[in-house]
């Protein structure tokens, strides 16, 4: 990086304090969000005004009319994520801005997010910490809180890209038959021993819990809508690690009134942190407030990932995480 020059940083979050010290200690950094509300796009446009780059993060209001609108200082933005729906890409690439995301960094850590919402959907485990917190539990019974056993059971996954593949390998450590469902099959080695369907529904009507990890994308959105929950078997778990536009909420809570399905753990939801309020009055769904990479190691690993893609934007060298 040439410095003769330090470029100028905006910052839209209040990231990681090992990830605030090194983007302090590189750049001139020239707006903060320190009291860490989320932004909208006036409040960007403002904090871009001196900018030569911004760093974001998921959720951020990165449309076409914020990218139109910033000013002709700004050479990158670097997106604290791995999915690029909240940034209009095409509008940047037209303007010239590089955009980069954080690949491979969080990977386990939303894997393990995976396998920690099947695990307390299917054994119940919000009502058994409710119960314990509350002082309703009164001891040990024969048929207190039975859930469902997670090992042994065939696991389908939509979307196995980084994430569904972790995911894949920690559910064989429960013993589990894996299927998935893919725009294109995997290559055997990547595999593992997974069954492929080509068609959504003869993996649906094969398994018995089903994990979304897919990135989302207008293609899926309400991707897991009545029909085709209606071909999954009576009593099926089903989990999103991967972005709330998957799943068609009316559905889902429909079939968790029912019992069609008999739990949902989730991480993610539409119009987050704004979720559909009968997700809450559900006593079999398990909810988490998009924990999916919270942990210490991976939120350090993707701001310096998001950082090193600004390095070599300044430095005259092509990031090597460049979506547009």
């Amino acid at each position: 990086m040439d410095r003769t020059k330090t470029p100028r940083l905006a910052l839209t979050r209040l990231f990681p304090p090992d990830v605030m010290a090194r983007a302090r200690r590189d750049y001139a950094v020239v707006a903060e969000n320190t009291d860490d509300v989320p932004v909208d796009g006036p409040r960007v446009l403002a904090m871009a005004a001196e900018a030569d780059a911004i760093l974001c993060a998921a959720g951020d209001p990165m449309g076409e009319a914020t990218i139109v609108a910033l000013p002709a200082s700004v050479r990158a933005i670097a997106t604290f994520s791995v999915g690029t729906d909240h940034l209009a890409l095409a509008a940047a690439k037209a303007r010239g801005i590089a955009v980069t995301n954080t690949p491979d960094v969080l990977t386990e850590a939303t894997a393990e997010t995976t396998m920690l919402l099947l695990l307390g959907a299917a054994r119940r485990a919000a009502e058994g910490e409710r119960m314990v917190r509350e002082g309703r539990w009164t001891g040990w019974t024969p048929t207190q809180l039975m859930g469902l056993q997670v090992s042994g059971k065939k696991l389908g996954i939509l979307g196995m890209g980084r994430i569904g593949r972790a995911v894949a390998r920690m559910a064989h450590g429960f013993l589990m038959e894996v299927h998935y469902h893919n725009r294109t099959r995997l290559a055997p080695e990547l595999e593992q021993g997974a069954i492929y369907h080509s068609d959504a529904s003869s993996m649906l009507s094969a398994i018995d819990m089903l994990a979304l990890t897919a990135p989302g994308g207008a293609s899926l959105a309400n991707w897991l809508n009545a029909e085709r929950i209606s071909l999954m078997r009576e009593g099926v778990v089903v989990v999103n690690s991967g972005r709330g536009s998957l799943v068609d909420d009316n559905a889902l809570i429909a079939a968790l009134h029912t019992g069609h399905v008999a739990a949902a753990g989730l991480d993610v939801f539409a119009n987050e942190p704004r979720l559909d309020p009968r997700y809450r009055e559900c006593v079999n769904t398990f909810l988490l407030p998009h924990l999916g990479s919270a942990t210490v190691e991976a939120r350090n690993a993707m701001g310096f990932r998001a950082l090193d893609n600004l390095d070599a934007v300044f430095a005259g060298k092509e990031p090597p995480d460049r979506v547009a």
